[in-house]
């Protein structure tokens, strides 16, 4: 066995500490030294040719901060790249195909953005050696015997040109200036910016600043940007991100449609319908986030992302996930246990108006033990709506019956700011003083899982994006509440942190017999997480309808019918997957009305 010891230097501070993991360490009692905390540094620092992998400094450590694994030493072979001693270690990269789309799956910090930036030929990797200036010549030396040798040998060449969409686009905001129509037409290297245009829906935008943009604006100007190049290459990390429904599968469409037909491709995304949607090959990267992460070999779409959810990789005979992930295929036998539980909530017909949008919301109610999910595009009333159940806007014509109830709002937009603590440790501490928080299951199922335990030291009003929603969803989870309503909960979340959230919701409401809203664009996630849906339409911004709650087929249906796209149940998971457009199985869906197909079917579609 070979150890990779990982030491998280924004969570290790000597300083507060009695040095534990030098104190406590076997080796290092032994005279030897395994690990010690330089005065140069002023950090822990574990030697890892010496470290046995013992676990008791990652069990003294007061903050969390020492992770230490053992893995089988014929991995050292595949290393292509470590940031640096004691730091995130890469094993293996995805393997582009030329003439296909490959998705990239996994956890975040497990070295997905590392692979692309390799793959883009903007970082070197180093292959481990942390003492030697990295070259591409080593790299073609290592890859020689491999596939991606062909594909790095024209990298290095300049035989290749990439275009790399990068993961955080609000960064654009920044490094870009002027007016949409100026910067597009700049760069339409292939001359197709009119159809791009009409393919993303971008029109309204060509006349506004760049720096203006909204999120989901800025990410469809920078995925119409990268097809308007030239180029052999193209790299899309997470292009779903502050986008709809409607605008994801628009994007997915307009990916898989300008690309020219003999480029590499590669999309890294952690909505798997999208994957689905998008891609013909699936490489699956595994591992402990933020220590290490190793690439699978590359499998069909279908396979690899089915492999993904049952937890187990054949080709490398790996066990990735304690237990699989199987979605409900008996929609039937759902509708038939909900009808005999009583209403435990309902309201009447309601109206506002609110800086010129409309909403007009059909009466509904909530069952006990229900989580209803919440669908629709943007722009036509979800939040408004929300933010009328928990009381937050009054409503028009109507009323909300929910006065004096106890209510766990958590809102699409958050701040650290907006919580009363001032650490995460601080919080944790006063939620788990009663209710479901308190229990050992909430800490290992939630916190653990969410690794909020690591943050313990951390001011919540530093956390990064993915940080804070999952403190924050957390938080809504532990309050003891009679309506939880939860806002986007999967937004920043990667696959595993989304079917987290999803079980959490799951067991704690109907364990506590309440109810929960759900407002979320991914219907994977709205799929396994719901007893019903309520489903939105409309015109974005002007004016928007809801009806529900539904039941699941018939909202999705609702919902797909206006999008013109179909889904079928996988047979080996049960999760619902995208028909590509005018397949053979999309066409006859749509031919009797069935756009959300509740019985497994095999094969690609």
């Amino acid at each position: 066995m070979v150890r990779v010891a990982s030491v998280e230097k924004d969570l290790c501070n000597p300083r507060k500490c009695q040095i534990e993991c030098v104190r406590f360490c076997p080796i290092n009692r032994t005279g030897k030294k395994a690990i010690e905390v330089p005065a140069d540094v002023n950090k822990a620092v574990i030697y890892e040719e010496v470290c046995v992998g013992c676990g008791i400094c990652v069990k003294k450590c007061p903050f969390q901060a020492i992770t230490v694994v053992n893995l089988p030493d014929e991995l050292e072979k595949y290393v292509v790249h470590r940031y640096g001693p004691n730091a995130f270690k890469l094993y293996g990269l995805p393997v582009p195909h030329e003439g296909k789309v490959l998705g990239v799956v996994g956890r975040n910090g497990i070295g997905k953005t590392t692979a692309v930036r390799i793959l883009a030929g903007e970082l070197i990797p180093n292959l481990g050696m942390l003492d030697v200036k990295p070259s591409w010549e080593e790299v073609l030396k290592f890859f020689k015997s491999s596939e991606l040798y062909n594909y790095f040998s024209k990298l290095v060449n300049r035989k290749i040109r990439v275009v790399h969409k990068i993961q955080h686009v609000d960064l654009i905001r920044v490094h870009v200036k002027g007016y949409v129509r100026e910067v597009l037409s700049r760069i339409d290297e292939r001359g197709i910016l009119s159809e791009i245009k009409r393919a993303l829906n971008i029109e309204h935008l060509l006349d506004k600043k760049i720096p203006t943009l909204s999120g989901g604006e800025l990410q469809k100007i920078t995925i119409a940007a990268a097809l308007l190049r030239d180029a052999d290459v193209y790299v899309f990390d997470e292009p779903a991100s502050y986008l709809d429904i409607r605008e994801r599968l628009r994007v997915s469409k307009a990916i898989r449609g300008y690309v020219p037909s003999k480029a590499y491709t590669v999309v890294v995304e952690h909505d798997l319908t999208m994957v689905d949607y998008i891609a013909d090959l699936v490489s699956v990267v595994y591992g402990e986030p933020g220590v290490y992460g190793i690439y699978s070999k590359v499998y069909s779409v279908g396979s690899g992302v089915n492999h993904f959810l049952l937890g187990y990789l054949p080709a490398e005979n790996m066990r990735i996930r304690s237990e699989p992930l199987i979605f409900n295929t008996k929609p039937d036998q759902k509708i038939v246990e909900l009808s005999q539980r009583q209403v435990y909530l309902s309201w009447p017909e309601m109206s506002k108006t609110l800086d010129g949008f409309t909403l007009e919301a059909g009466q509904g109610e909530l069952r006990v033990g229900e989580v209803v999910g919440v669908i629709g595009p943007n722009g036509t009333g979800k939040t408004t709506f929300a933010r009328l159940i928990v009381g937050e806007l009054e409503p028009d014509t109507g009323y909300v019956p929910f006065r004096g109830l106890r209510i766990s709002y958590k809102p699409q937009y958050i701040k650290g700011e907006d919580y009363p603590w001032e650490t995460v440790g601080e919080a944790l501490e006063n939620i788990a003083k009663d209710g479901i928080a308190s229990s050992e299951w909430f800490a290992e199922e939630v916190i653990r899982k969410f690794r909020l335990h690591r943050l313990k030291e951390k001011r919540i009003a530093e956390l990064s994006g993915g940080e804070l929603q999952k403190f924050s969803v957390a938080v809504a989870l532990a309050r003891d509440a009679d309506l939880y309503v939860l806002d986007e909960p999967s937004a920043f979340l990667d696959v595993d942190e989304r079917l987290v959230v999803a079980r959490a919701i799951r067991k704690i409401i109907e364990g506590r017999r309440t109810a929960c809203m759900v407002v979320d664009h991914d219907l994977m996630l709205i799929d396994y997480v719901s007893d019903r849906l309520i489903v939105f339409s409309g015109e974005p911004g002007v004016r928007g309808r809801c009806v529900g709650p539904l039941d699941v087929r018939k909202g999705m249906n609702t919902l797909l019918k206006e999008l013109e796209v179909t889904f079928r149940r996988d047979v080996k998971t049960g999760r619902p997957r995208v028909n590509r457009p005018d397949s053979y199985l999309d066409r006859y869906l749509k031919s009797i009305g069935e756009y959300y197909y509740s019985k497994p079917v095999e094969g690609e579609a």
